[in-house]
């Protein structure tokens, strides 16, 4: 009787198994809204830190006078997590060490991030912003992703983008400060953020153009700010931009075949000598040998002066004339003489004879007259 009653004591164990394994992975995985992890106190490390890190990285010439100005502002930042900073211009490298006073360990790897950032020529104000829990820094290295010189300011400046818009929009979608210089790509930001510069960074220099991974984020950033959609699946409304195909390249006008390849060296070309005695011409004398010389070039003299002649004669040759044969109209009703009409108007030019009386001759009037009178 005690055997069953074990059984039935374990089935209830395994359905919460089974929901447990059911529940969305989803939901454990997603940070509640407005949740941040507490603050690294002293009371959390009252102790301290065993031993002594230190790192130090080397900047470029260029950067000296701006480090050497800012560099006060440096050393207040790091002293409020108890780091030391030192600037070796002579050597030209920067190094932070922690202290007895320390006591947060993660500190000293953010310092050396903030050193990274100065020498890579982000700014102090932006670099700063590495000692704050919620940021992150990524420096991606793209001076060996193109071989081409040329290719790699291209594409390059295309990451920029006409006035830095691209870079802008790049910013304001993934909430990051990136800074384009020399052979690197600087990034501050969220983790999040940080993997799209990355993404969009490196498919630019692979010849891809940054609209397309913008016009992806644009679209994810509106997908996500919709509740029901953020656990869905986002494939069927991302776009899915394909390559095109280029053209194929041109062919040459005279293709050079190949001969298959053979051990054997090729038949050895007949000799002068070889080619007179197939023909016969080795036994003949010199005086038969200029002879047929003379034949054979009094031939092609003839041939050349026949070929001259005609085209001389072809000039007077006349070309072949089409007979010219007006093609008559077809009478129609407007094109029919009218003949009556024709008689009338000679009438009429017959009565207008020069120095003939007009038909309605106009009489003179009496003011006519006085005007006459007057002239006399």
């Amino acid at each position: 009787m005690a055997a069953p009653a074990e059984s039935t004591s374990k089935t209830p164990t395994n359905k919460k198994l089974k929901k447990s394994k059911n529940t969305d992975e989803t939901e454990l995985l997603t940070v509640p809204d407005g949740w941040k992890e507490p603050k690294f106190t002293p009371e959390d490390n009252p102790k301290g830190l065993l031993e002594e890190s230190s790192f130090a990285t080397l900047f470029p010439k260029y950067r000296e006078a701006y480090l050497k100005e800012c560099w006060p502002l440096v050393q207040k930042a790091l002293g409020g997590v108890f780091i030391n900073a030192t600037l070796d211009l002579i050597e030209g490298s920067m190094t932070v060490n922690t202290t007895k006073k320390t006591f947060d360990p993660y500190s000293i790897l953010r310092a050396r991030d903030l050193i990274k950032l100065l020498a890579r020529s982000v700014p102090f104000e932006q670099a700063v912003r590495i000692l704050e829990d919620d940021m992150a820094c990524d420096i991606i290295k793209i001076g060996t992703l193109v071989r081409n010189r040329e290719r790699f300011v291209k594409r390059r400046q295309r990451l920029i983008g006409p006035k830095g818009s691209t870079l802008k929009a790049l910013e304001l979608l993934t909430n990051c400060y990136v800074m384009v210089q020399g052979n690197t790509v600087s990034a501050l930001g969220p983790y999040s953020g940080l993997k799209e510069v990355r993404k969009v960074v490196l498919d630019t220099m692979k010849n891809i153009h940054p609209i397309y991974n913008i016009k992806t984020l644009m679209i994810k950033r509106e997908l996500a700010s919709d509740p029901e959609l953020r656990t869905q699946s986002w494939e069927r409304f991302l776009p899915n931009f394909r390559h095109k195909s280029l053209s194929k390249r041109k062919q040459p006008k005279k293709k050079t075949v190949k001969k298959e390849y053979t051990p054997f060296p090729p038949p050895q070309p007949e000799s002068k000598i070889d080619k007179e005695l197939a023909t016969g011409e080795f036994f003949l004398r010199e005086s038969e040998k200029r002879r047929q010389k003379m034949n054979q070039i009094k031939a092609k003299q003839a041939e050349a002066l026949s070929k001259r002649q005609e085209q001389r004669q072809k000039a007077f040759i006349p070309p072949k004339e089409k007979p010219a044969v007006k093609k008559s109209k077809p009478a129609t009703a407007e094109n029919k003489i009218d003949i009556q009409a024709i008689k009338e108007k000679v009438k009429k030019a017959k009565s207008k004879k020069l120095g003939a009386p007009p038909v309605n001759p106009v009489m003179p009037s009496a003011k006519d007259g006085k005007r006459k009178k007057v002239k006399s």
